[in-house]
C-alpha cells in the first residue's frame, strides 16, 4: 500500500462536492483564480452545458457545472447502490429526483439528487471509475461539508437514521463534528494507512469524522462547503479583488475560517488549519 492508493468512500461518507452555477465561465475563472485550480471541460462537444472537473496537480477536487438555479455549492454522498439509497430517503420523509448515469455506458457512476425532510439539498453518488474527491483536507481542496439547521438536532435524525452517523464531541467554531463509525479503519487499510500516527492525541473518533453539524440562527436548512487555505485572510482579500463578499470571520480550537459569498451568490467557508486559533 502507498500513498498513491486513490481515497474510496465507503457508504455515508460525502465524497464529491460540485458547483452548479447559471455562468460556469465565471465561475471557473473566479475558484481557479482563487484556489489555483486547473479545470477540463467533460461534456461532449456539442452537448448543452459544461461540466468541468477542478484538479490541483493532477488530483481531482470537484466540478463546476451549469444550472438554471440560484448558484449554490452541493455535497455528494457515497453510497453502494443510488436506487436503494433514494428509496430509503423517501421513505423517511425526504424525496429524490430521477436517478442518473455518467460517463461513457455510465462507468464514472450513478447519482440522485436528494432533499432532507427540512429541505437541505444533497446528493447521492454510487462511484464506480469516478471515486470521489481526491485533494482534500490541503490549500486549495475540500476539508467537509456542515450541515445546517435552524433546529440541528431535529435535522440530523434523518441522516443518522439514512447513514448510521453519531454526533461527537468535538466542535469547532460553530460546528459540532459528525462521525462515521469505522471510517478511520477504512482509512487506514487503504488510503492513508498512516492515520492514527498522523492523529497521535486528536480526540477519540477524529479519524471517523465525515462532517459537521451546525446550527444557524435563520435562512433555509442546507449543506455547506468548506476548503482549505494557507492563510485565511490572505484567501478573503483575494476573493474581494474578484468580486465576492466577506460576510464574516471566526476562531475554532484547530482552524481560522472566514464565511464568503462569489459572485453569483453561492456561500462557502475558507479554513486555515491553526492549532489553539481560539
Amino acid at each position: 500500500m502507498t500513498d498513491a492508493t486513490p481515497r474510496s468512500y465507503p457508504q455515508g461518507v460525502p465524497s464529491w462536492i460540485e458547483a452548479r452555477h447559471p455562468d460556469p465561465d465565471a465561475a471557473a475563472a473566479f475558484y481557479g483564480a482563487l484556489f489555483g485550480w486547473d479545470l477540463e471541460e467533460r461534456m461532449p462537444p456539442g452537448a448543452p452545458g459544461s461540466y468541468r472537473i477542478a484538479t490541483i496537480d493532477g488530483r481531482d477536487v470537484g466540478a463546476i457545472t451549469t444550472s438554471e438555479d440560484p448558484a449554490a455549492w452541493t455535497t455528494y454522498i457515497a453510497v453502494d447502490d443510488a436506487d436503494l439509497t433514494a428509496a430509503r430517503v423517501v421513505a423517511l420523509g425526504g424525496s429524490a429526483g430521477e436517478r442518473w448515469d455518467t460517463g461513457p455506458g455510465g462507468s464514472a457512476g450513478r447519482g440522485a439528487d436528494c432533499i432532507d425532510p427540512r429541505g437541505a439539498a444533497f446528493s447521492l453518488w454510487h462511484a464506480r471509475e469516478r471515486l470521489g474527491s481526491q485533494h482534500i483536507n490541503a490549500p486549495g481542496g475540500w476539508v467537509f461539508s456542515d450541515l445546517r439547521s435552524r433546529e440541528p438536532e431535529e435535522a440530523f435524525v434523518f441522516y443518522e437514521q439514512l447513514f448510521g452517523w453519531q454526533v461527537s464531541g468535538m466542535d469547532e467554531g460553530p460546528s459540532v463534528m459528525v462521525r462515521l463509525p469505522g471510517y478511520g479503519d477504512h482509512l487506514a487499510a487503504t488510503s492513508d494507512p498512516d492515520i492514527r500516527e498522523r492523529q497521535f492525541g486528536a480526540p477519540e473518533g477524529f479519524a471517523d469524522v465525515v462532517g459537521a453539524l451546525a446550527r444557524i440562527d435563520d435562512g433555509p436548512d442546507d449543506w455547506h462547503v468548506s476548503f482549505s487555505v494557507a492563510d485565511r485572510d490572505v484567501a478573503a482579500d483575494r476573493v474581494v479583488e474578484l468580486g465576492g463578499r466577506l460576510l464574516g470571520t471566526w476562531e475554532g480550537y484547530w482552524t481560522r475560517a472566514a464565511e464568503l459569498e462569489d459572485p453569483q451568490g453561492a456561500t462557502f467557508r475558507v479554513t486555515q488549519f491553526a492549532p489553539d486559533a481560539g
